[in-house]
């Protein structure tokens, strides 16, 4: 009996538009909570940014990316690439799959690709701390310093309060400052 008022209407696949302004301007506020250096609200805000941003909104890409994200976290870099390079071929406008993607490459060693996606991720999310954090770290990797403090410090201006790239900060500005010398 479809036709009782207690049936519940079928939910959207996608996102409304109405939904997408409300998610970013939640965002905005978030990441206006996040750059206060210090205080005690940051870090709620910052698993709520990351709670936001792994959502695509359709079900079957969620699907994807938590397939991706098992795999990762099994070991298992090959599997979470074939999962989540459909996840970025059907939703290429979700930021968190190109970000996961770019870990599993980074992972499997191949960092041209890895950084090919946060080069993605950073077109679609400028604000995403995680991906120039992890641009800093394959950048330090390779010898490029100098970027490499850069992507830390933009990613510092974003997110303050991240020990990991506090750190690399202080590693690198140590490290660059005897070779000025």
């Amino acid at each position: 009996m479809t036709d009782s008022p207690l049936a519940e209407p079928a939910a959207p696949s996608e996102p409304t538009t109405q939904a997408q302004v409300q998610a970013r301007e939640d965002l905005d506020l978030l990441f206006a909570e996040l750059a206060q250096p210090g205080g005690e609200t940051w870090a709620r805000a910052e698993s709520d940014i990351l709670r936001i941003w792994s959502r695509s909104g359709s079900a079957a890409m969620d699907l994807l990316y938590k397939r991706g994200e098992t795999a990762l976290d099994a070991g298992d870099t090959m599997a979470a690439i074939g999962h989540l390079t459909a996840l970025t071929d059907h939703a290429p406008d979700f930021a968190a799959g190109w970000y996961l993607r770019s870990i599993a490459f980074y992972l499997d060693g191949d960092f041209g690709p890895a950084i090919a996606d946060l080069g993605e991720v950073l077109r679609l999310e400028p604000r995403h701390f995680g991906a120039l954090t992890q641009l800093g770290t394959i950048l330090e990797e390779l010898g490029d310093d100098r970027n490499a403090l850069k992507a830390f410090r933009q990613s510092l201006t974003i997110h303050p309060n991240q020990q990991d790239a506090q750190d690399a900060v202080q590693r690198l500005e140590r490290k660059l400052q005897g070779m000025d010398a």
